[in-house]
């Protein structure tokens, strides 16, 4: 079996013991307020990031420097047998793309892969992929199968913020004005790497409760920005329908809330007739 290492980012959310104890390497993106800038997960807390969030007049993200990738690819090219970088959506960041450059430069052949998402489907890829590769998959035949696990995400948000999605061009200043004058909450979904508006719904529960109007499937995670008492009502809203669903709280990353917003709730699942990991 081929000796496989693993490079992402701060956006697939996974535990770094676990991250260390099975060769992935996670390179953090940035965190920016005014002139200081943190390494997410790194060098700022969950607690003191929503603390400088509430008080900053201007926050923003970044993608990590090219340079962190091209140390990094130089000390694995001759430790390991392949290389398979996956990184949050290129729709949403050119994460992916200077960590290819990076490997370029470095002399090191990888197989990449846009996960066209971020979270919850993020770290699922890279945990199912870890899977495959105990099976002895290739890096090569592990990109393939997690493209399909892609192409089997459903993945929605209720941004709390359209303000800030608006200033990241998520959303437009036309979607933006009109949800402002008639109260419209936006349903929005991943499609294809990207954020686009599902439904626009004119309140608050009638969209939770289209977002919960899902097709079977065995596991969901409720994704929060520091709103866990409102996941923890979706959680027991889907108790009540589908016992015998399995369901998770996860806490966004802090890029997420620099661009949806302090409270932006999210639901995903991964349709697992493939035989996914549940």
């Amino acid at each position: 079996m081929k000796k496989i290492a693993w490079v992402t980012d701060s956006t697939s959310t996974l535990d770094p013991v676990f991250a260390e104890q099975n060769h992935i390497y996670i390179v953090p993106l940035r965190i920016v307020f005014g002139e200081e800038c943190y390494r997410e997960t790194d060098d700022i807390t969950s607690e003191m990031f929503y603390e400088k969030l509430a008080e900053a007049s201007r926050a923003s993200s970044s993608q990590p420097p090219i340079g962190e990738f091209i140390e990094l690819y130089e000390s694995l090219k001759d430790k390991y047998d392949e290389i398979i970088t996956i990184h949050c959506s290129t729709e949403l960041s050119g994460t992916l793309h200077t960590s290819m450059q990076a490997a370029e430069i470095a002399g090191v052949t990888v197989t990449a892969i846009d996960s066209k998402a971020g979270a919850y489907p993020h770290r699922e890829m890279i945990m199912q992929g870890l899977e495959w590769q105990k099976q002895g998959c290739s890096a090569a035949e592990i990109k393939v199968n997690i493209e399909q696990m892609i192409d089997n995400m459903s993945f929605y948000l209720i941004p709390a913020s359209l303000q800030n999605l608006h200033r990241s061009g998520r959303v437009s200043g036309t979607q933006l004005i009109i949800s402002q004058l008639l109260k419209i909450h936006l349903l929005l979904r991943f499609e294809e790497g990207k954020v686009v508006v599902n439904e626009k719904i004119r309140t608050f529960k009638r969209t939770k409760d289209r977002m919960l109007d899902m097709e079977k499937v065995k596991h969901v995670c409720i994704m929060h920005a520091n709103n866990q008492e409102e996941a923890v009502t979706i959680k027991k809203q889907i108790a009540n329908l589908l016992p015998k669903l399995k369901t998770e709280i996860m806490p966004f990353i802090p890029v997420v809330s620099i661009h949806a917003g302090a409270g932006t709730i999210g639901l995903c699942w991964i349709h697992s007739e493939n035989g996914y990991r549940d």
